[in-house]
C-alpha cells in the first residue's frame, strides 16, 4: 500500500519561506497583487521578511525624485532594522541619505549611483555606516574627498569601493587628487577599486598600492593621467590593474555593469516617463501597512536563521 502524501497548504508556510520566495517576484506584483491572496501571504510582505535586500536599482532610473523617495521610505521601514543590501539609484537629496542611514544597523551593501548627496551630509552619517562592506558612490557629482574621508575613518569593514565618473562630468575640476589620497589614507583593508574617469595624478594612485596592501584589483581605465610604471606594479603581488587605457580586457571580473550602461540614457529618459502607476502601486502599499497595524506578526524560534544566513529579527 503506497504511503499517503501529505500537502502543506501555501498559506500555512511560514513568514519567513514565503519571504525568500517573494523575493523573486517582480516589485510590482510583490507591492500589489502578493497582499490580495491571503491574510498569510499579506504579512509577510508588509513585514520584514521580503526586505532584507532591497534592490530597486533599475525601478528608480526612471523615476522622479518624489516617487523614489516614497518607495524608499517603505521598504526601508518595511525591513524593521533587518536590511542588509539597498540598491537605488539617483537618490535625490541629503534627507534621504539621512534617513537610510538612520536604519543602516545591519547594512552592507549600499550602491547609490548618480545621488544627489553632499560631503556635509556624510561627514555627518558616516559613522551610522559603520557595518558597510561595499559601496558605490558612481556618478555621484556633488562629493568628494571629504566624504571618502568620512567613509574610510568610519567604515572600517570596507573591502569595495566604486566611484566611477564620466569624463564630461568633470570638465570644471583641475584634479580629484584629493579623493584618491583620501582612500589611500583611510581605507588599508579594500580588497577592491573602481575609480574610472577620474582625474588623479600618478602620484596618488601610487599612494593608494603602498597604503593599501590587501588590494586585489584597481580598476584605472579612463584616468589618462596616471602613468604606471610595470616593473612597479609587480611588486605587488596577488594586484590586477586594469587601464588607464579603454581596454576592457577582465571587466566582466570587476563589475556588474559597465561604463556604457543605462545611466547614460538617465537625462533623456526620465522626463518623459510616466509615473502615474507607481504613485497607484504605492498607494496600494501605503493602504495595505496602514490596514496591517494591528496584525500580529509572529516570529518563529524553530527557524534556524544562523544557519540560515538571514539576519531577520529573533523572536520576542
Amino acid at each position: 500500500m503506497e504511503e499517503e502524501i501529505e500537502f502543506r497548504r501555501w498559506d500555512e508556510l511560514i513568514p519567513d519561506a514565503l519571504g525568500l520566495i517573494f523575493r523573486n517576484l517582480p516589485l510590482q506584483e510583490t507591492l500589489t497583487v502578493i497582499p490580495r491572496v491571503c491574510k498569510s501571504w499579506g504579512r509577510a510582505v508588509a513585514g520584514p521578511y521580503c526586505w532584507q535586500e532591497v534592490d530597486i536599482m533599475e525601478w528608480s532610473k526612471f523615476r522622479t525624485p518624489e516617487t523614489i523617495t516614497r518607495m524608499l521610505q517603505m521598504l526601508v521601514l518595511r525591513s524593521s532594522g533587518s536590511l542588509r543590501k539597498l540598491c537605488v539609484a539617483g537618490l535625490p537629496n541629503d534627507q534621504c541619505f539621512s534617513f537610510i542611514a538612520d536604519h543602516a544597523n545591519s547594512l552592507r551593501t549600499l550602491q547609490l549611483p548618480r545621488s544627489e548627496i553632499s560631503d556635509l551630509i556624510v561627514e555627518q552619517v558616516a559613522a551610522r555606516l559603520s557595518t558597510i562592506t561595499f559601496l558605490d558612490v558612481s556618478y555621484c557629482k556633488t562629493i568628494g574627498g571629504p566624504a571618502l574621508e568620512a567613509i574610510g575613518k568610519h567604515c572600517k569593514h570596507l573591502r569595495k569601493l566604486q566611484r566611477r565618473m564620466h569624463g564630461w562630468e568633470l570638465l570644471d575640476r583641475v584634479s580629484q587628487d584629493d579623493e584618491a589620497l583620501a582612500i589611500a589614507a583611510t581605507m588599508p583593508k579594500l580588497k577592491h577599486l573602481e575609480i574610472l574617469y577620474l582625474r588623479i595624478s600618478t602620484e596618488a594612485v601610487c599612494q593608494i598600492l603602498l597604503k593599501c596592501p590587501e588590494l586585489q584589483l584597481l580598476d584605472v581605465r579612463g584616468c589618462y593621467s596616471v602613468k604606471l610604471d610595470e616593473r612597479f606594479v609587480k611588486k605587488f603581488s596577488g594586484l590586477k590593474v586594469i587601464g588607464p587605457g579603454s581596454d576592457n580586457e577582465g571587466w566582466d571580473e570587476c563589475s556588474n555593469y559597465s561604463v556604457s550602461s543605462g545611466y547614460l540614457a538617465w537625462d533623456f529618459v526620465a522626463s518623459v516617463m510616466d509615473d502615474d502607476f507607481d504613485e497607484e502601486m504605492l498607494d496600494e502599499a501605503w493602504e495595505d501597512d496602514q490596514s496591517m497595524e494591528d496584525v500580529e506578526m509572529r516570529f518563529y524560534d524553530c527557524f534556524y536563521l544562523d544557519n540560515g544566513g538571514f539576519d531577520w529579527p529573533l523572536s520576542p
